[in-house]
């Protein structure tokens, strides 16, 4: 061995002492290509320490110019290059060690006689989160070169390339959507769960709909979230006036797809839609001719925590969505005054609403109950305290034809509450009210 391969391997040894990876790029290629006799003597070595860690140990590595290279050593008239080594845990194991670089590769230009085939095509770069897709601008996401290549290099570009589909409204481009389903086991285990986190946190709320059917139409969704992708096996009524059936997922993606409708950019909202109805998988009973999902929404809750503590949510944000999904079947009810200011006390109240919303858009259902929950909730505004009944005292006294005492504060209450719940309208309505109410009780 050489001396200059003898320092580039002391080189190596002292960045390895220090905790950091490093090796001489392809020796038996740049043996080929160190001119011993010429003026320039260069070496390649790849490590994953940057240019700060490398001139503790280095002082006189200078910063290059070059975005491709971290730094460059010149010592015994030797000049050394540092290269960024690979350490995306997503690359393909093939591709993980560089045997090529920028500078390798201008030599064997010069040479000519080395066909470059013959070499590994990974060059070490600076990362570029755009670099392996086509320009946008032809409409479609498409990745440069030979598809599956691409994605061997880094398949967590598998998702970057449906979070764009989603984002931009694009199609992929055939080849390589097939790339992506043809690998998309590799991709579930290659790239780690947090990268497959990064790139869903970046998906507009108004675009997480689309995402997740992307994941779901290559498989991807099955690797990820199977709990969820089984739901397109779980059948249910589309709406009470109608016989026709649809899938939980089909209706858990138009209820994503609806909910920014109302609360747009609202990212958590739109999750918790998207797990909304996973409980249905749990409670799914068919009996009487139809399926039924009793308890979904609790037992949903609890499953969603478990998925989100699985895939390593902040615990503050799994307590957001599960008390989401816990309580958005509150309003699908017709509550009374008590209920709705229970609903209203709750934090999230308008998700919560909101969500309601879209479910009974996504299902084409009646809106009765959801509009007489939003009547109850202007009244709620008014402390019960400040509102009066149509009648006063003397007027209950006169139609119960009672003295006075607790039994005209009981009928008065009564009263206020029917009130509040718009059971009584009008001062007509109110003293046939009270009529009715000594009658049924047998108060005279």
């Amino acid at each position: 061995m050489s001396q200059p391969f003898k320092d580039a391997v002391g080189f190596c040894k002292t960045i390895m002492r220090n905790g950091y990876d490093a090796y001489v790029v392809n020796v038996r290629l740049q043996t080929l290509t160190l001119d011993e006799t010429g003026d320039e003597r260069e070496l390649d070595i790849c490590t994953d320490a940057g240019l700060s860690e490398l001139q503790k140990y280095f002082p006189n590595l200078e910063e290059s110019k070059d975005k491709g290279t971290v730094g460059i050593l010149s010592e015994g008239g030797v000049t050394y290059y540092f290269y960024p080594a690979d350490v995306d845990d997503a690359s393909y194991t093939d591709e993980a060690v560089s045997t090529m670089t920028p500078r390798l590769l201008k030599r064997l230009e010069q040479r000519g006689d080395i066909p470059l085939s013959s070499v590994c095509p990974f060059i070490p770069k600076a990362k570029d989160l755009y670099a392996d897709f086509a320009d946008f601008s032809e409409g479609m996401i498409r990745f440069k070169g030979i598809p599956d290549q691409a994605l061997k290099k880094d398949y967590s570009l598998a998702y970057r390339a449906l979070r764009f589909a989603a984002n931009f409204d694009k199609d992929i481009e055939a080849n390589s959507w097939a790339a992506i389903v043809r690998n998309s086991r590799r991709v579930l285990d290659y790239v780690p769960m947090t990268e497959f986190l990064d790139e869903w946190r970046k998906v507009e709320a108004e675009s997480m709909h689309r995402f997740f059917e992307l994941l779901f139409d290559s498989m991807l969704l099955h690797g990820l979230i199977p709990e969820i992708a089984a739901l397109s096996r779980v059948k249910q009524i589309r709406n009470a006036d109608s016989d026709a059936e649809e899938t939980a997922l089909e209706h858990t993606f138009a209820v994503m797809k609806a909910y920014p409708e109302e609360l747009p950019y609202d990212w958590f909202g739109t999750v918790a839609c998207l797990f909304h109805d996973i409980g249905k998988l749990y409670t799914a009973e068919y009996y009487d001719g139809h399926w039924n999902f009793l308890q979904h929404h609790r037992v949903g809750a609890k499953v969603t925590r478990k998925l989100l503590k699985r895939l390593r949510f902040e615990e503050q944000d799994i307590d957001l969505i599960c008390d989401l999904v816990q309580n958005h079947m509150r309003p699908h009810f017709m509550l009374t005054d008590k209920g709705i200011r229970r609903l209203r006390s709750l934090d999230e109240y308008p998700r919560i609403m909101e969500m309601v919303r879209a479910d009974i858009k996504a299902r084409g259902g009646s809106w009765r109950e959801f509009n007489h929950n939003l009547k109850m909730a202007e009244r709620a505004d008014i402390p019960e305290d400040e509102i009066e009944p149509f009648l006063d005292g003397n007027r209950i006294m006169e139609l119960a034809k009672l003295k006075p005492g607790p039994a005209i504060g009981k009928i008065r209450d009564t009263l206020l509450k029917a009130q509040i719940a718009n059971d009584v309208k009008s001062v007509e309505e109110a003293e046939q009210f009270v009529r009715d109410y000594v009658e049924e009780h047998r108060m005279y």
